[in-house]
């Protein structure tokens, strides 16, 4: 995950340098119920380098995970406040601890840079551009901040200054093709994020669709990501909708 101050490149939020010149839409995957994270993480893995060795298209992949934590490779073992509350995996992606659970959606991105610019820093910025403008359409006022990634909302209610972190974000890129992605808090209990210090950020909060007074189905926020996404990245394509079994 990217931690330094990003400088925004106007072409990176018109698309025009993120679109694949082909127009190959991007397989777009849902999996219903909570998918292990172990899984989900070798199923990254595989698709990354399918896609890396030209065997398999792009996929954006929407999902859920059961309770659980992950540290990234520059998580400080202070910042995991309450280890034995859930589960905490190794991600293998850089970056700090996140939670993960239920009501929170989880955005995993298997991009080609190879056919979008080869430039990470733009993809941060589209990704951050893709949740802003989720955010927009449940008229919820989204924000980047230099020197953090992730999209953050004001909070002026909680007092001078104050603000909160709605969506994170966590990229690897390995061979040109990314993997991991975002995570948008639409309702998940916030009271988890209190066992880590949620990437190594102590002097303010998270927030969440609900907590800002926008109730939202997962159906609703998933189309308003899908249309960002087109608009940022290009044409997507179904993927027929699986049904998991609850891990939790």
């Amino acid at each position: 995950m990217l931690t330094e101050a990003l400088t925004t490149d106007p072409a990176c939020d018109t698309g025009t340098k993120l679109f694949r010149a082909d127009g190959v839409p991007v397989e777009w995957r849902i999996s219903d119920g909570y998918v292990p994270y172990p899984e989900a993480l070798e199923a990254m893995k595989a698709r990354a380098a399918a896609v890396a060795d030209g065997t398999a298209s792009e996929q954006v992949w929407l999902l859920e995970h059961p309770p659980l934590y992950t540290a990234g490779t520059s998580a400080a073992p202070a910042d995991l406040l309450s280890p034995n509350r859930f589960p905490v995996y190794d991600a293998g992606r850089g970056g700090q601890y996140t939670y993960h659970g239920p009501g929170q959606r989880v955005v995993y991105v298997m991009l080609d840079l190879r056919q979008r610019g080869r430039d990470v820093r733009c993809l941060v910025q589209g990704l951050e551009g893709l949740i802003i403008d989720t955010l927009a359409a449940f008229n919820i006022r989204g924000e980047r901040r230099d020197g953090r990634i992730g999209v953050w909302v004001a909070r002026p209610d909680k007092g001078p200054g104050r603000e909160e972190k709605v969506a994170a974000i966590g990229v690897r890129v390995s061979r040109w093709v990314t993997f991991h992605g975002i995570a948008i808090n639409v309702s998940p209990t916030l009271s988890h994020f209190d066992g880590i210090v949620p990437c190594g950020i102590s002097d303010q909060g998270v927030t969440s669709f609900e907590d800002l007074g926008q109730l939202a189905s997962m159906t609703e926020v998933d189309a308003a990501l899908r249309a960002a996404f087109e608009r940022r990245f290009g044409p997507t394509a179904d993927l027929r909708r699986e049904a998991l079994v609850s891990a939790a």
